[in-house]
């Protein structure tokens, strides 16, 4: 199944601390290359979420920001009652020990470690959805992925259909090129036969212009070829499994065969023809890029 390294998604939950929003984007690239734009609290969870971005893509540059609203900061000052009645009782025997002492003032006393506390929501529970929005983020960026990757399959198999008709018409355009081939040398052996006597070396040229020329008109092997490569890219966009590398192998298998052919051409049909397997070829090129 074709899948395209090019998507967006955008996932939103709730969680104990506040809404949570993570937004992805992939663009191609060679390999599968994460990058995490987090809040400094959040990031003892990258190494969970590079995991889980290798579960679900292959290849692309995957930019994932997560962006909170909402979050609670911090909540009301309550006091420890037990804590500050145990801590009361023992100035008040300090005092009664030590008259001379200075009494302690209210705001020492609330500086005191556990006397002022606050409601801090469940750290796990709040890593708990977020992850769970991030693997929601993922599966819907995957569907994208998947829903692109159809549409280039498409459009490379309408490419494939168009270009497999010009392999059909050079091969029935063959006959007129190995004419036009006969006519370029009876003119240049009527050319040549003229000076052959007086000219020796002229035998030895004629044969080589001939052979060049039989060279040339012999298109068989890069028509049979082309069809082959054809045959091959549409078995592999049936594959199951990452084929943008293949892809790209065989876009520059047909693309070697088009530029033979084009060098090749005797007659300005045949050349018509290679051009316009170039252009498609280009065509498919292009967007093959974008497969994972």
């Amino acid at each position: 199944m074709v899948h395209s390294m090019t998507a967006f998604a955008r996932q939103q939950a709730e969680t104990p601390a506040g809404q949570v929003i993570w937004e992805i984007r992939s663009v191609n690239h060679r390999y599968l290359e994460p990058h995490f734009r987090l809040p400094d609290s959040f990031r003892e969870l990258e190494t969970r979420l590079r995991d889980a971005i290798k579960k679900h893509l292959n290849r692309g540059k995957v930019e994932c920001t997560l962006r909170l609203q909402g979050v609670q900061q911090q909540d009301e000052l309550k006091l420890n009652q037990a804590l500050l009645g145990q801590l009361n009782t023992v100035l008040a025997n300090a005092a009664e020990q030590v008259p001379t002492a200075t009494p302690a003032n209210l705001l020492e006393i609330l500086k005191w470690p556990g006397v002022l506390e606050t409601d801090q929501p469940d750290a796990k529970a709040v890593q708990q959805a977020t992850l769970q929005a991030f693997n929601a983020a993922l599966q819907a960026l995957a569907e994208v992925r998947a829903n692109e990757g159809a549409s280039l399959a498409d459009m490379i198999q309408s490419r494939l259909d168009t270009m497999s008709e010009l392999v059909n018409q050079a091969d029935q355009h063959m006959p007129e090129a190995l004419a036009a081939q006969r006519q370029q040398l009876q003119t240049r052996l009527a050319d040549m036969l003229d000076n052959l006597e007086q000219n020796p070396a002229a035998s030895e040229r004629l044969e080589q212009e001939m052979v060049i020329l039989a060279q040339k008109a012999d298109v068989a092997e890069e028509i049979d070829r082309l069809r082959t490569h054809i045959k091959e890219v549409n078995a592999i966009l049936k594959r199951k499994e990452p084929i943008g590398r293949r892809l790209d192998f065989m876009m520059q298998e047909l693309n070697r065969e088009a530029n033979t052919l084009s060098s090749k051409s005797l007659t300005s049909t045949m050349t018509g023809i290679a051009v316009e397997l170039k252009v498609l070829i280009e065509q498919m090129r292009e967007q093959v890029q974008n497969i994972e």
